[in-house]
């Protein structure tokens, strides 16, 4: 019987958690998508609903706009410092709101500040347990600039790591009802659909990666069993006549087309012949090829060894192959590939015949 008892560890991460205050980002796909709007909007509307709201830092330039909904809520004062402005960490600190809105996360702070960057002064809130909501373009994020860079030929200058996004207990990616302007550096409006497209992309599985960790977080906590997810795991399940090269082709574009991860495995068996076992030796190198994780399973079941990994590894599809000509055998005792799918709860089975 399954252990359903909390994992202890995992319980008192929460615990720490809990007593931090809570990271919320508003990520921009683009420059002009309205993720500062949409910021200081939803803190407004926490002020209306009777929380402490302040604002602790606002970029250089406001819309009239925004200026609006910025002025109708609690300020406290940046500090100036060589021409730039900054949070001013120990001035939030004495008012202790409940929520701070600082807008553009990845700004420097002025030279000779400690922490030098503005992302650090709000690791220092969050820990004092003041909630944050902050704001961010996909392009400032440190380990997206080689993407950044193959679309537009530059780099940004200041940046926050993906490290500090992937704490946020939230990521909101801001989506805008037409194209922004600011990417007029893009030559064609083609070619600008396009980067639109890929940014807006990259953004949605940025957010998609953050939910699967919270998920993983719960079910971890829990001792929950479960092979569903937000991110496509595709298990290649290979045998000496399946048709491995047509599924691997298409299990590696799936997996990269939802940016997923793609698995191989074959069960090991008695009395294979020399045949079958070159056959099962190509299928390997295929799966390599194809930049498959490949595994080999030991079982006198391989039904059940299969979905035992499958479960692991948090598999979501299941490929397959199915021999088309009927047998005597599998028409008395019914097919491997019917016990998997009548067995293969929580999964997609695709069949792929040989």
């Amino acid at each position: 019987m399954a252990d359903l008892r909390p994992d202890p560890e995992a319980l008192l991460r929460q615990a720490e958690a809990a007593e931090r205050g809570a990271l919320k980002v508003f990520l921009g796909y683009a420059p002009g998508v309205g993720k500062s709007f949409r910021l200081f909007d939803e803190g407004r509307r926490r002020h209306e609903r009777g929380e402490d709201v302040v604002v602790g830092a606002v970029a250089p330039e406001l819309s009239t706009e925004l200026q609006a909904v910025v002025q109708q809520l609690d300020a406290v004062s940046m500090r100036e410092a060589d021409g730039r402005r900054a949070l001013d960490v120990n001035a939030v600190l004495a008012r202790h709101p409940t929520v701070c809105l600082v807008d553009d996360l990845a700004r420097d702070n002025p030279a000779g500040s400690s922490p030098p960057k503005r992302y650090q002064d709000v690791a220092v809130l969050i820990d004092a347990g003041i909630s944050v909501l902050t704001s961010i373009n996909l392009e400032e994020i440190d380990e997206q600039q080689p993407f950044i860079e193959q679309l537009f030929g530059r780099r940004s200058t200041e940046t926050v790591p993906q490290s500090f996004i992937d704490r946020a207990d939230e990521i909101v990616v801001v989506d805008a009802p037409e194209d922004p302007s600011p990417l007029g550096e893009i030559a064609g409006s083609d070619a600008q659909a396009l980067a639109l497209a890929a940014l807006r992309e990259r953004a949605l599985l940025l957010a998609a990666d953050a939910v699967q960790r919270q998920l993983d977080d719960y079910l971890r906590v829990n001792r929950v069993d479960s092979s569903w997810g937000t991110q496509e795991r595709i298990l290649v399940c290979m045998t000496p006549r399946a048709n491995a090269a047509a599924m691997l082709a298409s299990g590696r574009r799936n997996a990269d087309r939802f940016h997923g991860e793609l698995f191989a495995v074959y069960v090991n068996q008695p009395n294979l012949t020399a045949e079958d076992r070159s056959a099962l030796a190509r299928n390997v190198m295929l799966a390599r090829a194809q930049q498959a994780e490949v595994s080999i399973l030991d079982g006198h079941d391989p039904v059940a060894a299969i979905l035992e990994f499958a479960r692991q590894r948090n598999v979501t599809q299941l490929y397959v192959g199915h021999n088309l000509r009927p047998t005597w055998r599998n028409s008395v005792t019914g097919s491997l590939l019917d016990r998997l799918i009548r067995l293969a709860e929580g999964f997609d089975v695709r069949v792929f015949p040989h």
